[in-house]
């Protein structure tokens, strides 16, 4: 059986990479219906060999007879048509901020918490959490049932990807100019200069000084664990890698854990590669994670500030498995699960 899945935000980095995914994973399409603003209209993106014409969103009377609407439009499209195409009977699996602490929808990664799939009818909306919440939770996920976890502190460093198109451009431009000997440009699409440089400041900052990033990362993660008490400080830095988000996380326990049992947890946990050889090299970059879809850990030890703790590096590509594979296998959850 096949399904009509529509594409919100088709001709974006994630709208690209959801049909690489599709394709990839041999996703049932039995028709494909892209949506883009106006300036894409006509546009055409190839999809398994064939080409597929973009309609502008804002011009359909309706959206009828679509069972999956992937979005990444951004948020205010999201509130805006995601309604839309779940009161005409679709599923929709969106990728901005703007349902995600929602009560009424659920937050999902497939690998932490694929029984709540099953919450999503009050508003036919589910949400994909934010890229660098999802690469975190799966790692602490096969920790979390073992140990308990108390508390965990992280620092991000994430590419440049996470911005958008604008952002890798004025990577590559300052990087550019830099190698040429020529006058940076100012920056446009990122807090400061991003060559050669990190940036503590991704999204806004609230009245806490933590930016919003960072709160995400703790409100979501609260929401996919079903742990209000869990408590997360992250530090959330811009750094100029192209793609694939990399995290220093630190994690109090409830019970101790030895470095070698997480380990072993971790290698047989879903999605999750363990890299950590460290004094033979062997450690997960963001190099390594790019156009992949797993979570890759590495440096797993005992935590010297918490006791009981580990530390691990964390890394994992934020266009894919933060985004685009992710919501890609929440469809599949819903198509194993018989609700659509």
């Amino acid at each position: 059986m096949g399904y009509r899945v529509a594409i919100v935000g088709a001709t974006g980095e994630v709208g690209r990479t959801f049909l690489k995914v599709l394709e990839e994973r041999n996703f049932p399409v039995d028709e494909l219906i892209l949506f883009a603003s106006e300036r894409s209209e006509g546009s055409k993106l190839t999809f398994k060999g064939e080409e597929h014409e973009v309609r502008a969103l804002n011009k359909q009377p309706n959206f009828k007879g679509i069972d999956i609407a992937l979005f990444s439009a951004g948020g205010s499209i999201s509130k805006e048509f995601a309604p839309k195409f779940a009161e005409d009977g679709a599923v929709v699996v969106d990728n901005s901020s703007a349902w995600r602490m929602d009560p009424d929808v659920p937050l999902v990664v497939p690998e932490v918490n694929p029984q709540d799939v099953h919450m999503f009818d009050k508003k036919r909306i589910i949400a994909n959490p934010n890229c660098s919440t999802i690469q975190m939770v799966v790692a602490l996920k096969p920790i979390y049932d073992e140990a308990g976890i108390n508390r965990v502190v992280v620092a991000t460093y994430q590419s440049v990807s996470g911005a958008g198109a604008k952002a890798i451009r004025e990577l590559e431009e300052q990087t550019r100019a830099w190698c040429e000997g020529r006058p940076i440009p100012e920056p446009k699409h990122i807090a400061k200069q991003i060559a050669f440089n990190a940036v503590p400041h991704i999204d806004v900052f609230m009245d806490s000084d933590y930016t919003k990033e960072e709160l995400k990362m703790l409100n979501e993660t609260r929401k996919i664990m079903h742990d209000d008490n869990i408590k997360v400080s992250a530090t959330a830095v811009r750094v100029p890698v192209f793609y694939s988000h990399s995290e220093a996380v630190h994690i109090e326990t409830k019970r101790a854990i030895s470095p070698e049992r997480a380990r072993e947890l971790l290698s047989r946990a879903p999605g999750v590669v363990v890299v950590d050889d460290p004094h033979g090299g062997a450690y997960p970059t963001a190099i390594d994670a790019a156009g992949r879809d797993e979570v890759f850990v590495g440096r797993v030890r005992e935590d010297i500030a918490f006791t009981p703790g580990l530390a691990m590096w964390v890394v994992a590509d934020n266009i894919r498995k933060g985004a685009a594979t992710n919501a890609v296998q929440i469809a599949e959850l819903l198509v194993k699960e018989g609700l659509v």
